[in-house]
């Protein structure tokens, strides 16, 4: 039922249409017809003229002054033969024309034009399956519409359904089920969003809660400090002495962990900007290498590679050489401070298939692998570094890594516990 009212509402308009244009057509023949009698009688007209004497007419059809011109109507109603041509000179002679039975004498070529327009006519079935075909795709949207019209959209249930499991779900407890085959790819990507959501939101929280945690013992120590001045500093110059060299020590500590912490926040919010040229990865190793054999002479800085190779094109890289320098030189500190002094840190430079990569190795007191799938978490210090005494945040290697991911290049960490660590960061060209 639904498939036979828009197919009889399509048949009747195709109808319309054609019929419409089949009355048009009709008016612009009977016109046409008119006017070919029309001209047909002038050109007999003129024609029956030039039999006449010279002088009778001036141009076509105008009689000169004195000669009469009529045409005379049938004597009966249906009598068209009896209609003449008349015309009357000067001298009174009168010349009379047959207009209608010459008129009629053309039958033959008026018998043509008047099939030609009967078959013209008639082609408005022809027409009609024209717009049939052209009004087709209509007749099917139609039909379309009018059986959704009928159809129950149950797509609403399931979407209801979605939204209520939705709304069930939260960062605490990211999971989103309705038991809906159909919803279950939209259930995985859902899952997967508050997945992520929820390891942000407790990223966040260890970020908040292991920075209050470094920034509260060098406020304490500072606070201490100052309450010891206030009770004995003022009389006791030891104590003044002693208290100025640690509220110095501990304000730099302050500093040093603030500019991290900032540093990883401007990161994190992508305001961190990187001015990427080509840079020598070689040359870079090799400025982080002098400044480090002049800052710190407890330790042995050795190039392990030949110097030349900070001229050589095949060890260009793309990257920020301020970034890229900062990333090495806090690798290097790391290296120093958990080395025995006088053990040696060794650089390195190599080729690789997509650009240079720079190592440090160090002779220290090393990491298990445990430990080391951890050392570029923030705030994250492996225990033995923790029972060197060696002062930190935990967030030098952290830094490394975002420089390094940020230019697309990979960090890399092999090392031993009593043997020693190796750190690679390759950077792409």
């Amino acid at each position: 039922m639904s498939s036979e009212k828009p197919s009889r509402r399509f048949a009747s308009t195709a109808w319309s249409i054609s019929w419409s244009f089949w009355w048009r057509k009709l008016a612009g023949w009977i016109f046409f017809d008119l006017l070919a009698v029309c001209c047909l009688a002038v050109a007999l007209i003129h024609g029956y003229n030039q039999t006449l004497p010279k002088g009778t007419f001036e141009g076509w059809l105008k009689p000169v002054q004195g000669v009469s011109v009529s045409i005379t109507p049938p004597s009966r109603e249906n009598d068209l033969e009896d209609m003449r041509y008349v015309v009357t000179t000067e001298n009174g002679q009168t010349h009379e024309f047959s207009l209608a039975e010459d008129i009629v004498g053309l039958w033959p070529v008026l018998a043509c034009l008047g099939a030609f327009e009967v078959f013209d006519l008639l082609g408005i079935w022809s027409d009609t399956r024209r717009v049939r075909r052209k009004l087709l795709p209509l007749n099917e949207l139609a039909l379309r519409a009018e059986k959704l019209s009928g159809t129950e959209l149950t797509g609403f249930d399931k979407i209801e359904t979605l939204e209520q499991a939705v709304e069930r779900a939260n960062v605490d407890s990211p999971q989103v089920s309705t038991g809906d085959e159909d919803l279950a790819s939209i259930e995985v990507a859902l899952n997967r969003l508050l997945r992520q959501m929820q390891e942000a939101k407790l990223q966040q929280m260890r970020f908040v809660n292991d920075a209050s945690h470094e920034l509260r013992t060098p406020i304490a120590v500072i606070q201490g400090y100052v309450n010891m001045l206030d009770r004995w500093g003022k009389s006791d110059e030891a104590v003044l002495d002693e208290s100025i060299e640690a509220l110095k020590s501990e304000s730099e500590h302050m500093q040093d962990l603030v500019e991290q912490l900032l540093f990883l926040a401007r990161g994190d919010s992508g305001r961190n900007t990187m001015k990427k040229v080509d840079i020598n990865l070689a040359q870079v190793a090799t400025d982080v290498w002098e400044e480090s054999s002049m800052i710190d002479p407890s330790h042995a800085y050795v190039l392990g590679f030949d110097e030349s190779r900070k001229n050589d094109a095949r060890y260009l890289v793309t990257g920020d050489a301020t970034m890229l320098k900062q990333s090495i030189r806090i690798v290097v500190q790391n290296a120093a401070k958990y080395s025995p002094a006088g053990s040696t840190i060794t650089f390195g430079v190599e080729r690789t298939d997509g650009g240079a990569a720079c190592s440090v190795t160090d002779e220290g007191i090393g990491m298990s692998a445990k430990t080391a799938s951890h050392a570029f978490e923030r705030f994250y210090r492996a225990d033995n570094a923790r029972e060197s005494g060696s002062s930190g945040s935990g967030l030098g290697l952290s830094i490394a890594k975002w420089v390094v991911d940020n230019h697309g290049g990979t960090i890399d960490i092999l090392s031993r516990e009593g043997v020693g660590t190796r750190v690679t960061i390759a950077i792409p060209r």
